[in-house]
């Protein structure tokens, strides 16, 4: 692929903001939710499972992890059943045929249920000041590497404050990680 530009889909993505790094870089990237995007874009607002076989090059995925991360391990016994739903899609975006993926997640039962992470990053370790530890499962790519280690280390993000959209504000990709992604991602592919 060299010199050429990638097909890439961001997988359960509504915000836009790591289809926008990509694209910065001259890639045909769409966002693919069940949600509008919130930054205008190439984006399907649809089930991804539908669009896993539209010729990607990369697919970065964010499956929901309601049901899956150990944050809400309190609630598993009254989620069986939704859990093993979160499992099931889990292991879809693993499996899609798609030669370059990431799928990234919190700390979950996917560790145990699936394999371990090949990655777990931070997002002080790409210029936020904050924690939230995020499994990478990785195929046919190589683990990232910091671009901007900060000091200050706030749990933001699990202090964010109640709300209808508390949940939203907690998913969101942050550009220091969606940029990191696409730099390190297209080396290699772009001239």
């Amino acid at each position: 692929m060299m010199g050429e530009f990638m097909k890439v889909l961001i997988a359960c993505e509504f915000s836009g903001i790591a289809r926008e790094a990509f694209k910065a870089r001259g890639h045909d990237a769409w966002s693919c939710d069940i949600l509008p995007t919130e930054i205008l874009g190439q984006h399907i607002q649809d089930d991804v499972l539908k669009h896993l076989d539209d010729g990607w090059d990369l697919m970065i995925a964010h499956p929901p992890c309601t049901d899956t991360a150990v944050s809400g391990a309190r609630w598993f016994k009254f989620k069986k059943e939704q859990q093993e739903m979160g499992v099931a899609f889990f292991m879809k975006m693993v499996n899609a045929p798609i030669n370059k993926i990431c799928v990234e997640h919190p700390i979950s039962i996917m560790s145990t249920r699936y394999r371990k992470p090949d990655q777990i990053i931070q997002p002080w370790m790409f210029g936020h000041g904050e924690t939230k530890a995020t499994c990478l499962w990785l195929k046919g790519l190589p683990k990232l590497k910091p671009t901007d280690i900060v000091k200050g280390r706030l749990a933001r993000i699990h202090y964010e404050s109640p709300g209808a959209d508390r949940w939203k504000r907690r998913s969101r990709t942050l550009t220091g990680i969606a940029n990191a992604m696409a730099e390190q991602w297209s080396m290699g592919v772009l001239i």
